[in-house]
């Protein structure tokens, strides 16, 4: 008696349970969409919250394409905080981690943790060091501007309004940060150009009430100084401030960088002469979709590891 040949019925019947599983996992991928977490430094530096209101309302715009949890650190120099939120990330099993790390070295180690858990990483704002990347055998795209020639197209519009062998002091961030190493340089090259003389580089941390007193001592030591470079806008406002208790306002320029709101007044009264615009509200946002695009697994579009956002001079002239 012959068997019933059931084999032409085989292929159709696998191919009709492939195609049924392809709504499936749409639906199952869009109930579970991908966790981004958004790790910053200072939620206190108005950057870093319009940062985070960016990188929301991104969100919000494409709210079935991923989740977000933002977390900042209290000040941009507690590390071991920043740390302690990027292995709370980990332990939550985040799929994609936008970080602006408050050192570039020391926060190499907890990445590497959360790359080997399978969690895909970008940086922000501040660069990792790359030979400690190197050394880690870790590649981490970092999204962000050239810091350097930002800093320089500050500087080079201070120098348009100095003389030359005017004397000048240099307010950098964290010295352990690539950012604020790349700005420092910047305002250096700038000023090396316009001919000026830098009496002074002193760290004021990226806050306000440290800068501010770094260029109150830089005031009195140096009282013929005809400007501060601030490597952000925080501690330009120190500087602002430092500059009218010391009776010098409208002698000492002043510049800083980020483009904050509460600089907005000071370069249209000439407090500030000049700013650098990073777009904050973007930033965060061009992490984001590369992150998204390594979850994926899509090209970034990064060249040797980078992603060039745009960074644009801001004078308080129209």
């Amino acid at each position: 008696m012959k068997r019933p040949c059931t084999g032409r019925w085989l292929v159709p019947a696998l191919l009709s349970s492939l195609f049924a599983l392809g709504p499936i996992d749409s639906a199952l991928a869009a109930a579970n969409p991908p966790k981004v977490a958004l790790v910053m430094k200072s939620l206190a530096n108005e950057f870093f919250l319009t940062m985070e209101n960016g990188a929301k309302a991104y969100q919000q715009q494409h709210s079935g394409e991923f989740e977000l949890v933002a977390n900042g650190i209290k000040n941009e120099t507690d590390t071991a905080a920043q740390i302690a939120i990027v292995e709370q990330m980990i332990a939550s099993h985040v799929d994609a981690l936008v970080i602006a790390p408050a050192d570039s070295k020391a926060l190499v180690p907890v990445i590497k943790k959360a790359a080997d858990a399978g969690i895909k990483v970008v940086n922000i704002d501040n660069r990792l060091d790359p030979a400690v990347l190197d050394s880690k055998q870790l590649q981490v795209p970092f999204v962000g501007p050239d810091n350097q020639a930002g800093a320089f197209k500050v500087g080079e519009y201070l120098g348009q309004q100095l003389n030359a062998g005017d004397a000048v002091g240099i307010i950098e961030g964290v010295p352990t940060t690539t950012n604020a190493q790349q700005r420092t340089t910047g305002f250096r090259q700038a000023m090396d150009a316009a001919k000026m003389t830098i009496v002074s580089v002193q760290s004021g941390n990226w806050e306000m009430a440290p800068a501010q007193q770094v260029a109150a001592a830089m005031l009195s030591e140096y009282p013929d100084i005809k400007a501060l470079l601030a490597g952000n806008d925080n501690m330009a406002l120190g500087a602002v401030s430092a500059v009218r208790a010391a009776g010098k306002a409208g002698q000492v320029k002043v510049v800083g960088y980020d483009n904050i709101q509460a600089i907005a007044p000071m370069l249209k009264d000439g407090r500030v002469l000049a700013t650098a615009e990073q777009y904050a509200d973007r930033q965060a946002v061009y992490g984001i979709e590369a992150a998204l695009k390594l979850v994926k697994g899509q090209d970034t579009g990064a060249q040797s590891g980078v992603i060039v956002t745009p960074v644009d001079l801001v004078t308080g002239k129209p």
